[in-house]
C-alpha cells in the first residue's frame, strides 16, 4: 500500500510513538508485507527468527521490537509491539468508513457494464467495460475489475484477510488495507470469496475462470488462463503461474508456488510447491501416475493376503 504522499521517518514515528533509528527526514513511501515490499516501504517483524529476513529485504524501513544494527541505507522504527503498530498505520492511512449507499459515487463503472439489483460497490472501486455483475455481489473498497469481467450472484470481492496473532487474551486480527485486482476476461462463479491483500493486491490474471464456491486467500496471485473448479480453497500468499488447472475440492496451503501448466486432480491436498507441466493427485500431493500406481497396488493386498493364508 502506497501512502498518498511521501512522509518523513519522524512523522511515521510520531504516529505510532516509536523510537527511530535513521535520519529524521528519511523518506517513507508506503507499507507492505515482506513478500511484496519495495524500497521506501515499511515492513514489520516481531520474532527473532525473521529479523534477518526483514532487515535484508527490499524494504528500507523496518518496524521491529528490538534495537539491532541498522543496515546501510535503511531506517528502523523501534516498537514494543510491531504487529499493533502496523495495524495503527493501516487504520490511519486506509481507515474503515461505514457505507452510506449501495453504490458509492466515488466508484467508476465502464461503458457497457451491467450492474444487476442488490449489488454493493464500495469506495474507489474501478470496474471496466462490458462487465456483468450479477445480483447480490459485494465489491469492497478500492478493488479493481478489468474489462469483460463476469461475477455471478453472491460472490464477495475484497473481504478481509484471515490473518491473526495469538495473544493471551485471544486472537488479534491484522487489519487489511489492500485490494483485489481482477484482470480482463476473468469470470467468477456464484458464492466465491476473494480476500483482499493485507497491504498489497490479491490478483487474478487475464482470462482465468473460477467455478462456484471457490475461496482465494489474501495476497495470492493467480496467473493467466487458469481454471479452478468448485469448492477449491487457496490460502494466502500463493503464487499460481499461468494455465494451471485445479479440479474440485483441492486445498492449497499458504506461501507456495504452482508452476505453469500444472494440473491438480480433485480432492488433492497441496502442501508444497509444485513444478509446472505435470499432473498431481493425493494428500499429501504426488505426481498422479505414481499415486495411482500406489492405489492399484493397495487394491491387490486382500488377494495377496488370501494367497498367503492358503500356503
Amino acid at each position: 500500500m502506497k501512502f498518498p504522499s511521501t512522509y518523513r521517518l519522524e512523522e511515521i514515528a510520531a504516529l505510532i510513538g516509536a523510537e527511530m533509528v535513521g535520519p529524521r527526514d528519511f523518506p517513507v513511501l508506503g507499507m507492505n508485507e515482506i513478500h511484496v515490499v519495495e524500497p521506501g516501504d515499511i515492513v514489520f517483524v516481531d520474532h527473532p527468527k525473521y529479523y534477518d529476513k526483514a532487515l535484508q529485504s527490499r524494504a528500507t524501513i523496518v518496524l521491529i521490537n528490538k534495537v539491532v544494527p541498522c543496515p546501510e541505507g535503511k531506517a528502523l522504527l523501534i516498537s514494543e509491539d510491531p504487529f499493533r503498530d502496523f495495524n495503527r498505520l493501516t487504520n490511519h492511512f486506509r481507515p474503515f468508513q461505514a457505507a452510506e449507499v449501495c453504490i458509492d459515487p466515488s466508484s467508476r463503472v465502464g461503458e457497457g457494464t451491467v450492474i444487476q439489483p442488490n449489488v454493493f460497490i464500495g469506495r474507489e472501486v474501478t470496474i471496466g467495460k462490458n462487465c456483468l455483475i450479477q445480483p447480490n455481489v459485494i465489491i469492497h473498497d478500492h478493488c479493481v475489475l478489468g474489462d469483460n469481467v463476469v461475477v455471478q450472484s453472491g460472490t464477495v470481492i475484497g473481504s478481509d484477510a484471515f490473518y491473526y496473532k495469538k495473544r493471551p487474551e485471544g486472537f488479534d486480527r491484522l487489519q487489511s488495507g489492500g485490494r483485489v485486482v481482477l484482470e480482463d476476461d476473468v469470470e467468477l462463479g456464484a458464492l466465491c470469496t476473494i480476500d483482499r491483500g493485507v497491504t498489497g493486491d490479491t490478483r487474478i490474471g487475464k482470462g482465468s475462470k473460477l467455478d462456484n464456491q471457490v475461496h482465494v486467500g489474501h495476497d495470492t496471485v493467480i496467473g493467466r488462463n487458469c481454471l479452478i473448479a468448485s469448492q477449491t480453497g487457496i490460502a494466502g500468499c500463493v503464487v499460481m503461474e499461468d494455465e494451471v488447472t485445479l479440479w474440485g475440492q483441492v486445498g492449497v496451503t499458504s506461501a507456495i508456488r504452482i508452476g505453469k501448466g500444472a494440473v491438480v486432480l480433485a480432492q488433492t491436498g497441496i502442501s508444497k510447491s509444485l513444478e509446472g507441466g505435470k499432473t498431481y493427485f493425493g494428500s499429501p500431493v504426488e505426481e498422479a501416475r505414481e499415486r495411482l500406481k500406489q492405489l492399484a497396488a493397495l487394491r491387490q493386498i486382500p488377494e495377496l493376503t488370501a494367497r498367503l493364508k492358503k500356503q
